[in-house]
């Protein structure tokens, strides 16, 4: 490949699609932030945030390597562009583009991944436990998953996207069943919040929950159509597909709510957005809108159910990760399996469309090992950080609050923002009790009045 064969609107697109998945991080900082309590709203952002950063160092040293370098076994790829060498060579390209423009778009994929698992333990680690574990989870797990799932290299490549031939156009599998099944790992290791069933726990600000799940809702275009990686006809569907489904899920879980708890909440509202999203992420290349539609409406309406087994089972997965993101991305990649249409630019037809069950069952292996493979390290790798530095925070900091402990700052400084403070520092010093002197009880009083 030459020089020449580089695609300037490929890769404006690649790179545009790139920040709009990194915008995703801060808007699902957001996202989880509105919806602990107040005690907890910066920790919260901050394991996004931070995710950003060691993520990205891991990358830029072994992970990309690791996950686009080659092969081994089908499994992981090998140090071969560690510390990505020989990427800012004019022959380094990447289809279209310049292999570092498609470096920088999967690395917002690594970045966001782990994200995600952290609403699942809202309000009870360490800092120092969750830094640990996003290293060790993200080398151990969503390398050799990323690697299995999205190098292709003409049945040389990785087992379930290039041997298996199970579709995850942008990352059902490689992301949220990977990552949702993380997270119920870690729920169960770290065990339930102190007042957990009894508590309210509502979410302290739904404005920032909206305003987060806006952010995903538009970063999700570069995460789906971007992974078309050029700007032509394949971007256009996965665009409309992903506008469709999510949409759609809204209703569904709406639907859901009205009947359950008669009432059509915010919050309700927010979720169903996102579990919209993570549904049409492996299958916005394989369907048609209306199979978008319908599939939107579906996820919508099964997660709405799905998050409140939590309850049932008796783990304590604090914003839904599980619910969401696992039970949303089987059910997006399974759905490859039905509504799949060879119309679509996968080209591959379901169930419904007369393709039979074989792509339903490659779909369905691909997600079991890699939510059983991530399951089984998150929570060895859990305990072990626990065991070890420590994970779970002490009864009595997480009572007084895990911002205040490990960041020793509070998100709302509610002296100022009643003014309260300004008026209690302009209050004049209480008065002095006067002296009571039986020769002069009128004197003692007009200097207690003074006073």
């Amino acid at each position: 490949m030459t020089l020449m064969e580089i695609n300037a609107g490929d890769t404006a697109w690649v790179l545009a699609s790139a920040a709009l998945v990194m915008l995703m991080t801060p808007g699902l900082a957001f996202f989880y932030g509105g919806m602990v309590r107040v005690k907890s709203v910066l920790n919260m952002m901050m394991m996004s945030f931070i995710t950003i950063a060691v993520v990205t160092v891991l990358w830029v040293v072994a992970g990309y390597s690791l996950t686009f370098g080659g092969d081994n076994g089908h499994v992981i790829g090998n140090f071969s562009e560690a510390g990505l060498k020989g990427l800012m060579a004019p022959e380094a390209i990447s289809g279209t583009t310049p292999e570092l423009a498609f470096v920088a778009f999967q690395l917002m994929f690594a970045i966001i991944t782990p994200a995600l698992i952290s609403g699942a333990i809202a309000d009870r680690v360490t800092f120092r436990g969750w830094i640990a574990f996003v290293v060790g989870w993200t080398c151990l797990v969503y390398f050799p998953v990323a690697h299995s799932v999205w190098f292709l290299d003409d049945g040389n490549g990785g087992w379930i996207g290039d041997k298996l031939k199970a579709i995850d156009f942008a990352g059902g599998t490689a992301v949220h069943v990977n990552a949702g099944a993380a997270a119920l790992a870690l729920a169960i290791v770290l065990g339930k919040r102190i007042g957990w069933k009894k508590d309210p726990m509502r979410p302290h600000s739904l404005p920032l929950v909206l305003l987060g799940a806006g952010l995903l809702w538009f970063g999700w275009f570069g995460f789906n159509a971007g992974s078309a990686l050029s700007a032509g006809s394949t971007a256009a569907i996965t665009f409309v597909n992903t506008q469709v489904a999510t949409a759609a899920a809204v209703i569904g879980w709406l639907i859901v709510e009205r009947l359950v708890h008669g009432k059509a909440t915010t919050l309700g509202l927010a979720s169903g957005a996102v579990a919209g999203l993570v549904a049409i992420t492996p299958s916005c290349g394989a369907v048609s809108p209306i199979g978008a539609l319908i599939l939107g409406v579906l996820a919508g309406a099964i997660c709405a159910f799905a998050v409140s087994l939590k309850y049932k089972l008796g783990f304590d997965d604090s914003l839904d990760v599980v619910g969401v993101h696992l039970v949303g991305g089987l059910f997006g990649s399974l759905a490859i399996g039905l509504l799949g249409t060879a119309a679509a630019p996968s080209a591959v037809d379901g169930l419904f469309y007369g393709g039979g069950v074989g792509q339903l069952g490659k779909q369905a292996l691909a997600n079991v090992v890699v939510g059983v493979y991530s399951f089984v390290v998150a929570f060895i790798l859990a305990k072990l950080i626990d065991k070890t530095i420590g994970f779970r925070l002490t009864e009595e900091d997480e009572i007084t609050g895990v911002d205040q402990v490990e960041h020793a700052e509070t998100a709302y400084d509610f002296l100022s923002a009643t003014g309260l403070r300004g008026a209690l520092s302009a209050r004049p010093a209480p008065a002095a009790a006067p002296v009571q002197d039986n020769d002069d009880t009128e004197t003692s009083e007009k200097e207690g009045a003074n006073a």
